[in-house]
């Protein structure tokens, strides 16, 4: 049963500090908002001005911090408000064995935070025992839409409530609806609106893909099957004119038809593990896709708008990124992204595949392999914003050549756990000229504005 508790501003301190300068949260209108994962078009590009150039030594102003629970999944943020979900548990201790369902008792939780303050506005809760590995929280961010917000737990609730008080419009659970099976990691793909419907990855037959009138859940279609869902969130881009949905199966890279599902086309691409995570990126006539175990593909479509010609593709350890965690940029004629197998950040020559140059600087922090070292890329202008799973935000300015670091801030202490490591795995959100990223404790808030 949901529980919704809305809270009054309990936090009375003001962030309209002299020291942010007139660029920062005092002004009576905000900025960009990044209402989803990757920001309002999933392409981890932020567009605002007025920002930062450089991270000085003593660091960046902290507007608040927040406590939260574990998990996951990042902040949202749309109309002064920002969404994060979390788990309650019963029982701290989470055991991190990658291939063995942990389970825990507790609550899912869907918190709504005031953006200038962190005060608490509403937050909806649901008892939810978990069956699946790395079980620390939810991992889909929440999707804003207008005045609606949807959320996607691990085991598969989903939740549209209203985004000024947590009223509940209609709720689901995809494993029951649908008669799944929650993957091992969890449901992980973020949901995304587009026009009247909401996409998710339910599972079922017929429906790893599902499309859902986002007013009241009902099923528009279904389509796709496979084993196993994936970890990939779907996303929306246009190939010779025709906008479609992209759905990463742990399988099959598929284009499907918006309003009804038919596939268009299909290029067989399969990671180890089912692991479909990162989000293949486009640009002009081709797609670029990678997952754990060295698959990778650059792949382009003739004009009939199919897939006709692989440019080049994986299997070898100097040539490609093989991406999990997090998603890479292809931004130009070069792709960034953290590397699953070595831990490392690289940048990749887009048309012949070839390494350009590589670090540990920008992930993991040292000088040795981390298997599924994680850093996620944020692009403003030539600045390139890296949160790295070490807890550190980065601003640097990539090129073919190399990257020249232009300083870094420790954001927040790595809470969870990877191979004996610790690590933070949850992308930020760039919005206001501000970023907001979460642990397994807290949320916190940095001021990115100019002086």
């Amino acid at each position: 049963m949901l529980r919704r508790t809305v809270c009054g501003l309990i936090l009375g301190f003001s962030v309209c500090s002299t020291n942010l300068g007139t660029g920062a949260l005092c002004s009576k209108t905000l900025g960009d908002e990044w209402p989803q994962w990757m920001g309002p078009n999933r392409d981890g590009l932020w567009n605002e001005s007025g920002v930062v150039d450089a991270i000085p030594e003593a660091g960046l102003p902290v507007l608040w911090r927040v406590p939260i629970g574990g998990g996951y999944s990042g902040p949202s943020v749309s109309k002064g408000r920002v969404l994060v979900t979390d788990y309650s548990a019963v029982n701290p201790e989470v055991n991190n064995d990658p291939s063995t369902r942990d389970r825990r008792e507790g609550k899912e939780r869907v918190l709504c935070l005031d953006f200038k303050t962190g005060a608490e506005l509403w937050k909806v809760e649901y008892p939810r025992p978990y069956s699946v590995s790395y079980a620390a929280g939810p991992r889909a961010t929440p999707t804003i839409d207008d005045d609606l917000v949807y959320c996607l737990g691990a085991e598969g609730d989903l939740l549209c409530l209203k985004l000024e008080s947590g009223e509940e419009v209609w709720k689901m659970n995809l494993n029951e609806v649908y008669k799944a099976t929650t993957p091992i990691w969890g449901h992980s793909a973020h949901p995304l609106v587009k026009g009247d419907l909401l996409y998710c990855l339910a599972g079922g037959k017929d429906h790893l893909v599902v499309a859902l009138d986002k007013r009241t859940g009902k099923e528009v279609w279904g389509a796709l099957n496979a084993e196993e869902i994936g970890y990939c969130p779907p996303s929306i881009t246009t190939i010779n004119g025709v906008e479609q949905l992209i759905v990463w199966t742990p399988d099959n890279v598929v284009g499907l038809d918006l309003k009804s599902g038919k596939t268009n086309w299909s290029y067989p691409l399969a990671p180890n593990y089912a692991m479909s995570i990162s989000a293949p990126r486009f640009q002009g006539n081709q797609f670029f896709a990678s997952g754990i175990g060295e698959v990778a593909a650059m792949v382009e479509f003739d004009k009939s708008g199919k897939p006709s010609k692989t440019l080049w593709s994986g299997g070898d350890m100097k040539k490609g990124l093989y991406s999990a965690n997090a998603t890479p940029l292809w931004i130009g004629d070069v792709i960034y992204g953290a590397d699953c197998g070595s831990g490392k950040f690289i940048a990749v020559d887009s048309k012949t595949g070839k390494r350009l140059w590589e670090t540990y600087q920008l992930t993991a922090g040292g000088e040795r392999r981390a298997s599924h070292g994680t850093a996620f890329m944020v692009q403003n202008d030539w600045r390139s914003f890296i949160f790295a799973e070490t807890g550190d935000l980065i601003l640097a300015k990539l090129s073919k050549e190399g990257f020249e670091e232009k300083g870094r801030m420790k954001v927040l202490e790595p809470t969870g756990e990877c191979f004996g490591r610790d690590v933070v795995w949850s992308h930020p959100a760039f919005a206001n000229r501000c970023v907001v990223v979460r642990n397994d404790k807290e949320i916190v808030c940095v001021s990115l504005a100019a002086k």
